[in-house]
Order: C-alpha cells, then structure tokens, then sequence
C-alpha cells in the first residue's frame, strides 16, 4: 500500500470489538509499524443494551447461514459507535502541548459476525469509508479479508504487535489472549518463529451463560464458578471436540462453541466447568507448541478472572502473569493492536503469517479508506 514512508513513525489509532458484545475499546499509540514509541491515551465504551441485543441479533443470523451481514442500518450504527469515541478520545488528548491530539491513521477492527475461513468468508462489520469521512483521516479496515483470499484462516491477528511488545531475552513465550475465544502466540528466539491459533472458549461462553441463567453479562470476579463443582464427564465431552487435536494454524468461530452440553447443570457447576473448560483448552493449545514457554503472559478480559488465571497458573508447565505485569495495558493490548496494524498495512508491510494463519507466505492487507472535504453528518 505505501501510504506512508517506510522509516516514519505515526500516531495511529486502533479499534476493537472482535466478538464480545461488551464494547469498543479504542487506544492510540505512536509506532512505525515495527516498535512501539509511545502508548497514548485509551478509552471504552459499553455498548447499550437495545444495540447490544441488535449485534447479539445479527451474528446470530449470520452464523446460523453462514452468509454476511446486510443490515445497513446495523453497520451504520455500529460506525457511528467508532466516530462518537474516537472524538471523546480526541477531546481527552486536549491538553496543551499534547501530542495525541491529532492522529494520522485508523486501523477499525470492525465486530466479527461470522467467521468460516473453510469456505473463503470472514466479515467484521463496519463502514471504513464512512469512518474516514467522519474523522477526516485516512482509515484501513478489512483487515482479515486477503488473507482469507489467499488461503489463510485471517486469524489470529494480533501477533505481530505481541512480538514487537515483547523483546528477546525471555524466548520462547506464549501470550494468551483471553476474549470471546481464547488464542494463543507463541514468540520463539527469532523474529520469525511466530505461532498463533484459535485454541478454543474464552469468556464468550461464560458471559452468555451467565446472561441466560441470570441476567447479569459476567461472572464478576469468576465468584458464581468459585462455588460451583466442576462436571467432569461433561468436561471430557466438550475438549474431545475435533478442533482440539486438529493441527495449527486454524481459528474458530464464535458460534463453533456451545454450552449445550452442560444446560443440565445448575449455574454454578455449570460456570465452573466452562471455565474449566476454557483453561484446559488453553494449556492443550500451549502444550503443542514447538517447546515450551518460558514464561505466558495474559491478556484480554478473562485475565481478571481469578478462577480463570488461579486454574491456568496451576495447569501452566510455567510462571502465568497477566501482561500488566510487563507495564501494558492488558485492557487494550488488542486496540493498541490495530493501530498498529494499520500502520503496517498503509507501509505495505505483513500482517499474518505462515505459521499465524496458514498463509502461503507473509501477507499484508487492509483496505484503505481515504477522506475527502465532504463530512458526513
């Protein structure tokens, strides 16, 4: 793409849905698409309720025919989600002598309705061009859509910013992001050792476990599974699953996972043995990875659950720490993410992989989203 020159640095801004239907996360950072500068400011917003269900909705009718969305009204919305945040962002880098005050890039992740690399169709929700005309910046979004074309699984994404976080004196390392679904990188001792692959649930399953049997869209603090038993014939059902033994690259879907198997179960033993189940898929992910890690770093929302990280650091062949503990911002490690892909794509540069996606050989992507003087209003 070479928008921008190869040896400059950016202030770029990054946006992540993915496939919670939390919220957006948006965070800005300064990068030449290969380091990291500078983290900027960073801001969340939660999603109503009443668009919250319409999302809920229509990734639902998606995955059930596997076909994209086409709700205009729907992806309109979600846009205007991404505009009303980046100018609150926006007015939060008002101090004087600020340097996030302006940036130059927009890399929109978009929410992903339906994922089936299987039969060539990725779609992560959002309007680019309208996003570029509302900010007055250029934007690249569709970030996942020429891998998928060239044969790869368009996921996961976000290792090449994991190994531009993370230096080499600690290799090999696993960062294991826990989102909707869990996946996990692991960074070997060379710059190109790169693995990444879907290894199964994340909070995805608990959180619309909760929300049927409750209400509530969380296990706050995982206390609901802390007084629940775990089933263990019904564990053993769920990660015999094919996806588990099938070989890496490969990603899933979030309608690939479901809590049929346990709706027999009470709330708490039924929160328990997802969440059981999300750490055993966890480790089985990290335990075929080319060696052992020497350490594995946490990030996403499930590492603030305690049931979670207590079973992961008694499973884990190695120390667990959450990606705090490294002085990032494990909230926003995914946002941070795609501005700093987003730079990667506007200088031409890969984004996935061979042994991230299953791509044929290190592919960029993104498509670029041009503003011009008319705004959008």
């Amino acid at each position: 793409m070479n928008l921008i020159n190869q040896h400059e640095h950016v202030i770029a801004l990054g946006f992540m849905s993915g496939t919670s239907l939390d919220g957006l996360d948006a965070a800005i950072i300064e990068t030449d698409g290969i380091s990291v500068r500078d983290f900027g400011p960073t801001l969340s917003a939660k999603y109503e309720a009443g668009f919250r269900q319409k999302l809920k909705a229509a990734v639902e009718v998606a995955a059930a025919t596997d076909s994209p969305c086409t709700d205009q009204a729907l992806i309109d919305e979600f846009t205007d989600l991404h505009v009303q945040l980046a100018q609150k962002l926006s007015e939060k880098c008002q101090g004087e002598g600020s340097k996030w005050r302006s940036f130059g890039l927009v890399g929109m992740h978009g929410h992903t309705v339906v994922h089936r690399p299987n039969i060539g169709l990725t779609q992560q929700i959002g309007n680019g061009e309208k996003l570029a005309q509302a900010l007055s910046v250029p934007v690249i979004a569709d970030l996942r859509q020429n891998d998928i074309q060239m044969g790869g699984q368009g996921a996961p994404l976000a290792p090449a910013y994991h190994a531009a976080l993370y230096g080499t004196e600690e290799r090999p390392i696993c960062i294991v992001n826990i989102g909707g679904i869990s996946n996990v990188t692991w960074i070997g001792s060379a710059d190109e050792e790169l693995i990444a692959f879907d290894t199964g649930p994340g909070n995805g399953l608990i959180d619309a476990w909760m929300e049927m049997k409750t209400g509530a869209p969380i296990d706050m603090n995982g206390e609901t599974a802390s007084r629940g038993k775990i089933n263990d014939r019904i564990l053993d059902r769920l990660t015999r699953h094919s996806y588990y033994s099938a070989q890496y690259p490969k990603s899933l879907d979030r309608s690939d996972l479901s809590f049929d198997e346990i709706k027999s179960l009470d709330v708490e033993d039924g929160a328990a043995t997802l969440v059981a189940y999300t750490v055993q898929t966890i480790l089985s992910g990290i335990s075929i990875c080319p060696a052992i890690p020497r350490k594995i770093f946490v990030t996403g929302g499930g590492r603030h659950n305690p049931e979670i990280m207590n079973k992961l650091r008694a499973g884990a062949p190695c120390d667990v720490a959450p990606v705090d503990d490294s002085g990032w911002d494990g909230d926003m490690v995914e946002a941070q993410a795609f501005g700093f892909l987003a730079v990667r794509s506007a200088k031409g540069m890969p984004i996935t992989f061979p042994g991230t996606t299953g791509a044929p050989e290190p592919l960029s992507g993104g498509k670029l989203f041009l503003p011009n003087a008319k705004r959008f209003t």
